[in-house]
């Protein structure tokens, strides 16, 4: 199975698909897919790579993946069960212009958001109680839901999960190294990582790699590791109360505390010892 392009298997050619994951972890191959992605967590955590962004997720997640977007679930390595219950469909699903129709305008900044993905940060309890329905609603309603997503989506708050898509489709042979670089990250990012090792699993020398992957994230690949290391230390933080500052750092790949101290302000715009007294919501967006 090619990671990217990743096709979503269509039972009966149907234009909208209910599935259902339980399992242990996640698929952690990083993939696209032409469907738009609309998801709700109702068990396991993890790291979630969206376009050039790091996220979290965890448990009550109301989560929407845009078509085409690169994207990877990394559950915790040490997840017990994973759950999720999703729906996919495209913009043209039920016809060319379905959504274009004037009782249907309202839902249009829906398909705006999820350009970048997004996470709901209100009604998610409301939005639980729709996905809760599909396991015994007949076809005909799992349209009714969807409808019924959408409008509330479109009426809550939400945070976006990237701020850069690259605006291309992968070819297989990008797929391929794209998946290899992130598989290879998310894996070993507790390690020490050169350019030169990351390079060679892209099969590229290091200078190309560097151009390949800022042309394709909008980061160097440096600020990347550094970022999803970041997310993996406030994450370390809020569940490990026994683990000092500098213990996370060093399990999330930091060796050096200065230098560690200083991609966290850069990134999370204070002090671990502020993020610790805090504990605010995941976010690699600046100030807590």
């Amino acid at each position: 199975m090619k990671a990217l392009p990743f096709i979503i298997p269509k039972p009966d050619q149907a234009n909208l698909i209910y599935q259902v994951d339980k399992v242990k972890v996640f698929y952690d191959k990083l993939h696209q897919h032409e469907e738009i992605q609309l998801s709700y967590i109702v068990e396991g955590q993890g790291a979630l790579v969206v376009g050039d962004t790091v996220n979290n997720y965890t448990r009550g997640d109301v989560l929407v993946i845009g078509s085409d977007i690169p994207h990877v679930f990394k559950s915790d390595k040490d997840s017990e069960a994973s759950h999720m219950l999703s729906l996919f469909f495209t913009e043209k699903s039920f016809g060319q212009s379905f959504f274009d129709l004037e009782e249907l305008k309202g839902i249009q900044a829906f398909f705006e958001r999820s350009k970048y993905g997004f996470k709901l940060n209100s009604n998610q309890n409301k939005a639980k109680r729709l996905f809760l329905q599909l396991e015994n609603a007949s076809k005909f309603n799992h349209f009714v839901i969807l409808l019924q997503l959408l409008d509330l989506m479109v009426n809550s708050d939400y945070k976006s999960l990237s701020s850069f898509v690259y605006d291309k489709k992968y070819s297989d042979v990008d797929g391929d190294r794209m998946r290899n670089v992130f598989e290879f990250t998310l894996n070993n990012y507790d390690k020490d990582i050169s350019l030169e090792e990351v390079s060679k699993i892209a099969s590229m020398t290091k200078n190309a790699f560097c151009k390949y992957f800022k042309k394709r994230t909008n980061k160097t690949y440096v600020q990347f590791l550094n970022e999803f290391r970041i997310e993996m230390v406030c994450k370390l933080l809020k569940e490990k109360s026994d683990h000092s500052i500098a213990e996370v750092a060093y399990l999330s790949g930091f060796r050096n505390m200065s230098n560690f101290n200083r991609i966290f302000k850069t990134i999370k715009g204070g002090t671990p010892s502020l993020f610790l007294e805090t504990k605010k919501p995941d976010s690699i967006e600046s100030g807590f």
